[in-house]
């Protein structure tokens, strides 16, 4: 179908504990002509999906529960437009314990006490149909539905025949220790997905809003902008907002991930998330809920699983041909050998058939893989970086460079003139007062730092035929007189001539100006590096990056500031296009560079998209940012990036140890088990053992800091 604006919908999968069908389940999906895209996060039970507006999105749905249906039959599909106030907790039930209990005790009954043979074989069928039957059973429903190769199949088919090959109570143990692993595998991951919901336990449930002399708990979705909410200590701030009464600490890790509480004031911006910690607060929505801060990092968060890594996809891909393929093998194991071997035996050969289908299943690596990357997501969110996706994570542990922009990256794009020299007769004031003018329309630091510096009344009817030219400066009338603004080039070209002007102890950024084609002089801006600056260098270089500043400075002050830091390179006097340029041509030069751009999300879209990973600074509340950059700094410490990469680098590190790990054990038993040297209780410590060791490993990741 070809494609058009879309609608997207998100459904809960609740009951879904099998990451092969919750696989199987999205591969499904996508093949829908409906649908655009579908993704399904185990970790979350969360499917989203982006339907064509001009399909019939409720036919599209039923065709989704068709199929989460004949996959998992037990699984509930939910709207989660229309419901899911609470996700309610699934737990295994008391029926549940009391019939396995029962079954376990039948079968130790058959195994210690000497039955005549007819019993003994009834107390181990009674047993396993006790402790088992729901595999059975869902071996059975999926095979009538088409769906066999799953672990449901491939224990029923080793107990079964583990029974026809007369070995009954291996049969009956190897389903109770599967059940037993199972449930251990169940509550690991469930524990897991607690553990990263805690991190993101910020999501505020009431706002009290201010309606006359009274304060009415109402949900934050109610309150509109310019309403006025009160926040008592100890609650959450539920809106982004100013505040008009009333000053208090904050407690914003949440948001930011940074320890510190910070202090707020009358007229200070607070930010959705944070608590409250000392006083009360009187607070002026900026924002709807659905605009929020908090809003804005929980959807980056739980839509992060969306963009998938290249790990996963794999993993993903590789589980749909492998349980078929050894299942097939398992079948010429257990009837070629007998065929062709001098003395063999049938029975042997089938168990060791039956030995290689329970260690063959997959879900140990299609569990733990996503599940490490949103534990990675959810670790960087800990600590205020916000990660649009595990392949973000992935690319992140492979950079090898990262390309800095100074102006409010590097330094706090907090400007100040510290120098102003003039020519040609001009007063200091006189060439202040005309930049102030000339720069009042803008919103750049260094024009607001002019027109801070000037501090006097800017009389804008008396400025016409105003003209910015990005990246050189910018030029008005003023009172009739023509006066330009800006850099050394953009006085060439308006035929100004600075090649004598000495700027050899000038430390700054140098403004230029000339009134009706005289040159008038220069102002000299200086911005502050920031305290973390140099530490967060230092760290990147500790574990081998390489780090360049690109910057529209001029050339000295530009290399200044890069010796101070401790830059490995540095570019000057780059307009925005020619720093893209710039990162072309880094990767000309180095084909296997890994480029992470950090700028401030707004400026320099173009090349935040370009490079590998565009990582945004001080983004809180800047939607620009969050659009632009593929990971968001959520305050201005730049030693995030540090942690960021070291994340991403756990991360990889635990996905791999589980992949090999998995892998690896299930070989060795596959090849014994193959041999005659394995029985199926390795078999299945392959299976659900590997499963829940990959999983409790998995956890480690939120412990990254």
């Amino acid at each position: 179908m070809e494609s058009g604006s879309v609608l997207k919908k998100q459904f809960y999968l609740e009951g879904l504990c099998c990451a092969n069908c919750a696989a199987k389940i999205e591969n499904k999906v996508n093949e829908l002509e409906e649908i655009q895209t579908a993704n399904l996060d185990f970790v979350t039970k969360k499917l989203t999906v982006q339907i064509y507006e001009k399909c019939d999105a409720e036919l599209a749905q039923n065709k989704i529960v068709g199929i989460v249906k004949n996959i998992e039959d037990e699984v509930k599909v939910i709207d989660m437009e229309q419901s899911l106030e609470d996700e309610e907790e699934e737990e295994i039930s008391k029926a549940d314990v009391i019939r396995f209990g029962i079954g376990v005790l039948i079968f130790i009954a058959a195994y210690v006490f000497k039955f005549p043979k007819t019993i003994d074989i009834v107390l181990y069928v009674v047993s396993y149909v006790v402790v088992g039957g729901d595999v059975l059973l869902r071996s059975i429903k999926n095979i009538g539905k088409g769906q066999i190769f799953d672990e449901n199949f491939l224990m029923a088919v080793a107990t079964i025949g583990a029974f026809a090959i007369k070995e009954y109570p291996e049969a009956v143990s190897v389903m109770i220790f599967y059940q037993i692993g199972e449930f251990l595998q169940d509550a690991a991951v469930e524990k897991s997905r607690k553990s990263i919901s805690a991190l993101m336990d910020i999501k505020p449930q009431f706002a009290n809003l201010i309606n006359g002399e009274k304060a009415l708990k109402v949900s934050p979705d109610e309150v509109v902008v310019g309403d006025i909410i009160l926040v008592k200590p100890g609650e959450k701030i539920p809106l982004d907002g100013i505040v008009v009464e009333g000053e208090s600490m904050l407690d914003t890790s949440a948001v930011t991930g940074e320890s510190v509480p910070r202090r707020v004031e009358i007229q200070g911006e607070v930010f959705s998330g944070s608590i409250n910690k000392e006083g009360l607060l009187k607070v002026e929505v900026t924002k709807a809920f659905k605009d929020s801060t908090v809003s804005k990092i929980l959807d980056l968060v739980e839509n992060a699983s969306s963009k998938k890594a290249v790990t996963e996809k794999f993993i993903t891909k590789f589980a749909r041909y492998y349980t078929p393929s050894v299942v097939g093998i398992a079948l010429l194991l257990a009837i070629v050998p007998p065929l062709v071997i001098k003395d063999a035996v049938f029975s042997n050969w089938i168990y060791r058939a039956l030995v290689f289908l329970v260690a063959s299943c997959p879900c140990a690596i299609i569990l733990s893989v996503p599940l490490s990357f949103f534990g990675g997501i959810g670790s960087a969110s800990r600590n205020g970086i916000l990660v649009k996706g595990g392949n973000y994570i992935e690319a992140l542990k492979n950079i090898n460079t990262v390309v800095f922009d100074k102006t409010g990256t590097l330094t706090e794009g907090k400007f100040n003139v510290n120098k102003i020299q003039t020519y040609n007769q001009f007063s200091k004031d006189e060439l202040l007062k005309y930049a102030a003018y000339v720069e009042s329309f803008s919103n750049h630091p260094i024009a607001l730092s002019i027109c801070s510096a000037y501090g006097g009344n800017i009389e804008k009817n008396n400025i016409t035929n105003y003209k910015e030219v990005s990246g050189f400066g910018v030029q008005a009338e003023i009172s009739g007189k023509a006066v330009c603004i800006g850099n050394a080039n953009f006085m060439k070209q308006n035929k100004i001539d600075v090649s004598k002007v000495n700027l050899d102890e000038v430390f700054g950024t140098v403004v230029h100006a000339a009134v009706d084609n005289v040159y008038a002089g220069y102002i000299v801006i200086s911005d502050n590096i920031k305290k973390d600056t140099i530490k967060a260098i230092d760290e990147l270089k500790s574990i081998g990056i390489k780090t360049v500043m690109l910057t529209g400075d001029s050339k000295k002050p530009a290399s200044v500031v890069a010796s101070k830091i401790g830059m490995d390179e540095v570019f000057s006097e780059l307009l925005p296009q020619d720093k893209v340029e710039k990162i072309e041509e880094m990767y000309s030069k180095k084909p296997d560079c890994k480029i992470a751009f950090v700028g401030d999300g707004i400026n320099d879209a173009p090349v935040l998209a370009r490079a590998d990973v565009g990582i945004s600074m001080g983004s809180v509340g800047s939607d620009a940012a969050v659009e632009a950059s593929d990971v968001v700094i959520m305050n201005d410490e730049l030693h995030k990036i540090y942690t960021a990469i070291k994340i991403a680098k756990k991360t990889n590190r635990v996905v791999w140890q589980n992949i090999i790990f998995a892998v690896g054990v299930k070989v060795i038993v596959l090849v014994l088990g193959a041999l005659g040297y394995a029985n199926i209780w390795e078999a299945v410590f392959a299976d659900t053992g590997v499963s829940l060791i990959a999983v409790v490993n998995s956890l480690r990741i939120l412990r990254a800091h």
